[in-house]
């Protein structure tokens, strides 16, 4: 594939991935889980984003080719791992992407959801069929603009009047630590946006150099706005944040910036995230079905050099999950599937860099150690059911897998 995405391009494709509609809706599910510790659960969210992020740093500038975590794994640990790496990112972007759009379909059209989550997925595969350089182009436009209005909504919201319940997060008491972990997991799911740079391997310039810097960049927007809203949503909406299926929107209701140009913006983020989940899971499963885990017809380029084929497969069982599932069940599905991916990528650096592989940028042994516990922890704080239900897919995509290989 050609190299034709730069540092500007793949920071957008991160920022637009990190700041898609999941910053707009996971407020209330979080708030839900960890009351006035929201901030805490943000902060430890961001300290395994950013272990993730070093380690999945290294193992780009080291195998800039498609594939992410799964490539890396196949490298460093072997063809298993790497599959259990590759079939969660699948997996779990595929239920981002569906997850993603029913937030857009409840934004523009809360009665009928599902047949806006459905537009959104077709027009997302349309335009990442057109080209990788289009989809950045994209991205840079959509994560400019909603990182503008996210940025106007923290001033707004600063000098806002707090409701009389409401309390300051930092200075709660660490409280439940499961709750804590929960909330945690449920946030990584939005924080998740930089493997989408590292999937992109074949198609940056210089990897080497752009990859970790894109991903640098990208994490320290999200996070600074991350934190941010952690602490003005909670000081202005109290307890019914919990209950807010529009938290940004909800909280800015009586300041000078119109709701109205929140939900805008929230249908832009969706938009751009969409475009980065569709390409970084296309290319996933492409570089998949190169070494045979997935059926091979998938690892086809069109005229453009896109694999449209494997990004039509993964959206149309995104519309079969939009139509099946449901929003929170979705949000959990995929931060499990995604943190056993990233749990695989830092074991990977972990042998990578006992071996002297670090391609420039060496992640410490130990770092990388401390993120994949800290993922098997996050993992296991998730709710049961949506455990119960990405084990049983994950098990069951194995299981085909083996039958396949024998």
């Amino acid at each position: 594939m050609r190299r034709r995405v730069g540092l500007v391009g793949a920071t957008a494709i991160g920022v637009g991935s990190m700041l898609g509609a999941g910053v707009f809706v996971v407020w209330g599910p979080a708030y839900a889980a960890a009351g006035d510790a929201l901030a805490w659960a943000v902060l430890l969210a961001g300290v395994v984003a950013a272990l993730n992020a070093g380690s999945t740093a290294q193992l780009a500038a080291v195998h800039p080719v498609a594939g992410g975590a799964y490539s890396f794994g196949r490298a460093e640990l072997g063809p298993w791992p790497g599959f259990v790496a590759g079939i969660g990112f699948v997996v779990g972007k595929t239920a981002s992407i569906a997850a993603i759009a029913l937030a857009a379909g409840g934004y523009l059209w809360p009665g009928h959801a599902a047949w806006v989550a459905t537009a959104a997925i077709a027009a997302s595969w349309a335009l990442n069929s057109r080209g990788i350089t289009r989809t950045s182009a994209a991205s840079v436009v959509l994560a400019s603009a909603v990182v503008g209005v996210l940025v106007a909504a923290v001033v707004a919201l600063a000098g806002a009047e707090p409701t009389p319940v409401a309390t300051f997060g930092w200075s709660t008491a660490w409280g439940d630590a499961r709750a804590v972990a929960q909330a945690a997991a449920l946030v990584f799911f939005a924080f998740a946006g930089y493997a989408r740079i590292a999937t992109l391997g074949e198609e940056v310039r210089e990897p080497a150099r752009t990859i970790p810097r894109a991903i640098a960049v990208a994490l320290a927007v999200a996070g600074v706005l991350y934190g941010a809203l952690a602490l003005v949503l909670p000081r202005v909406l109290g307890p019914a944040l919990a209950d807010s299926t529009a938290p940004v929107a909800d909280a800015v209701a009586g300041t000078w910036l119109p709701a109205a140009v929140v939900t805008a913006a929230a249908v832009a983020a969706a938009a751009g995230s969409l475009l980065a989940l569709t390409a970084g899971v296309g290319r996933t499963a492409m570089a998949m079905a190169r070494e045979g885990d997935l059926p091979r017809a998938l690892a086809r380029l069109d005229s453009r050099e896109v694999p449209a084929l494997a990004e039509g497969a993964a959206c149309l069982a995104a519309v079969a999950l939009v139509w099946a599932g449901g929003l929170p069940l979705a949000i959990a599905m995929s931060s499990f599937a995604v943190l056993l991916y990233y749990a695989v990528a830092n074991a990977a650096a972990w042998r990578a860099a006992g071996a002297g592989r670090t391609g420039g940028w060496r992640m410490p042994r130990a770092l990388s150690a401390a993120g994949a516990l800290a993922c098997v922890a996050l993992m296991a704080s998730l709710p049961w059911v949506a455990i119960g239900a990405a084990a049983a897919l994950l098990a069951l995509l194995a299981l085909g897998r083996a039958l396949l290989r024998r």
